[in-house]
């Protein structure tokens, strides 16, 4: 299941997290709230794309550079740390 293109970056660098999830209902729900940030954050120096994959969800960063490349990885492991705590959230309410 992909999500919206980023914008086309020069990238020399990539990085990818897999965040793997005890169900696939818990998946579905971190991937749907990160994923409308993907071209809303993304520069002319960085980029990014999720996906998901059963109760697999997989942020895949390029950048140009190796500074731009940690500051979009920080970022979007930040988005999932956050939609994990908010589902989580919801599922104990």
């Amino acid at each position: 299941m992909a999500s919206r293109e980023t914008p086309a970056v020069d990238a020399a660098h990539a990085a990818e997290f897999h965040f793997t999830y005890c169900t696939e209902s818990t998946a579905r729900t971190i991937f749907e709230s990160v994923r409308v940030e993907v071209g809303e954050i993304a520069d002319e120096r960085s980029g990014a794309d999720v996906t998901r994959e059963g109760r697999v969800v997989t942020v895949r960063v390029e950048a140009a550079d190796l500074v731009a490349l940690r500051a979009a990885q920080n970022t979007w492991i930040r988005l999932v740390e956050v939609a994990e705590d908010v589902a989580a959230t919801g599922q104990t309410s």
